[in-house]
């Protein structure tokens, strides 16, 4: 591959602030694309508006520019692209490959995968409807640069996929795709509790005739009880007043083993270092990793 040709990308949730654990996922997206000479794009994924706290998304960016991080071109917002996912999401309905779904939440509580009550119209056609693709079966299989091989039947693991809720909003799997695609995404470089969301992804982007990114999923950062790292816990916060230390706490944990005179140098010769030791290959493969923070 020319290397010129490596887009990646960091897309944050503004549902709170950043955490040493999102710092962490989005320090091996940036480093892997600055060690290839690609770019780096910003997208807050701002779609759920009743989940986004007040301000999150001002700091997050405050915070990513206190540690250092520069992206490329200007950042990209899901809620300003809703045309781009109504238009894709008519494409697939001329093509016959969508259903409405009544189902809600809790009459598929227990149920491991969507049994497909509503393929042939609502059940509950009174209701208000999600927007589902119709998946058939049939297996994925990525070779993850950092977990491996990793196979699932989308069918029988998740059934057919929500591409718009009942409530309207676009699902996360959609709209990551689409955008991932608009963009010219070409790897992805996230946190491992998404790499069972990832063949779904790729179920979606098949039958949308879109590229397929490079996928490596990082180990996730995990608290002492062996919880993920999370914005709604008491996790070690972003802190821009000692950010160094906290960027040489993350390189670390990114296997990059950085000398101790990193601290006195200041952020920018901090990452330089990084990026000239980078080795994707050297990130542990496995799903946790404990913060130790």
């Amino acid at each position: 591959m020319d290397r010129r040709s490596y887009i990646g990308r960091f897309a944050p949730s503004p549902s709170g602030d950043l955490h040493l654990g999102s710092l962490y996922a989005a320090a091996a997206s940036y480093l892997d694309a600055r060690a290839n000479a690609g770019r780096w794009l910003l997208r807050l994924e701002d779609l759920d508006t009743a989940r986004e706290a007040p301000g999150a998304a001002s700091r997050i960016l405050a915070t990513l520019e206190a540690f250092g991080f520069e992206w490329d071109g200007e950042v990209a917002r899901q809620s300003s692209r809703l045309d781009l996912y109504r238009g894709t999401l008519e494409d697939l309905r001329r093509r016959d490959l969508l259903f409405e779904c009544s189902c809600s939440r809790l009459e598929l509580a227990d149920e491991g995968r969507y049994p497909g009550q509503c393929r042939h119209g609502p059940v509950h056609p009174e209701r208000p409807t999600a927007t589902r693709l119709r998946v058939e079966p049939r297996s994925i299989t990525i070779v993850d640069e950092v977990q491996g091989r990793y196979r699932q039947n989308v069918s029988a693991a998740s059934g057919d996929i929500i591409l718009r809720r009942r409530d309207g909003i676009f699902s996360y799997v959609f709209a990551v795709v689409v955008d991932d695609a608009a963009q010219g995404v070409t790897h992805v470089v996230r946190g491992a509790d998404l790499l069972d969301n990832t063949p779904p992804q790729i179920y979606l982007q098949n039958a949308l005739g879109v590229p397929t990114p490079a996928y490596a999923h990082v180990p996730v950062l995990t608290e002492p009880d062996g919880t993920k790292l999370a914005k709604s816990r008491r996790s070690v916060r972003a802190d821009a007043g000692c950010a160094l230390t906290q960027l040489c706490a993350i390189f670390e944990l990114l296997n990059l083993a950085p000398p101790a005179s990193l601290r006195d140098g200041g952020i920018d010769n901090a990452w330089a270092w990084a990026v000239r030791h980078w080795k994707l290959s050297a990130l542990p493969r496995r799903l946790t990793l404990p913060a130790g923070l």
